[in-house]
């Protein structure tokens, strides 16, 4: 049975930074991208950041690059997020997911991961 269970969320203050951490279970294979995605009251769930296989290849979206960081440890079967210069607006339940199997070009769409851990709350105070 896989199981991917975040931690590390809570309650900061904008300009404030987060670590979040995901450790996977029972994935017969490692060779798959992780992914970490939010989802804020009233919205869709949206991609966050994503990490190849390997950890060489990283993608960002627009409203996060340059102030998070996602890395990857295959040892440890586990992915993490690092969340600087937080804003209100970072506010969200924050979801690590591991893609289906290991695509050519990394996935954003929520439809190629296809398991998903229960989520973490972010909170995030002007």
């Amino acid at each position: 049975q896989v199981q991917l269970v975040e931690s590390g969320g809570g309650v900061v203050q904008a300009g404030g930074s987060l670590r979040l951490s995901c450790a996977a279970s029972g994935l017969t294979s490692s060779s798959r991208a992780l992914a970490w995605f939010r989802q804020a009251p009233g919205k869709e769930r949206e991609f966050v950041a994503l990490i190849t296989t390997s950890g060489a290849n990283t993608y960002y979206a627009d409203s996060v690059k340059g102030r998070f960081t996602i890395s990857r440890d295959n040892a440890k079967n586990s992915a993490y997020l690092q969340m600087n210069s937080l804003k209100p607006e970072d506010t969200a339940v924050y979801y690590c997911a591991a893609a289906r199997v290991e695509y050519a070009i990394p996935p954003t769409l929520t439809s190629a991961y296809g398991y998903w851990g229960q989520g973490t709350q972010v909170t995030v105070s002007s």
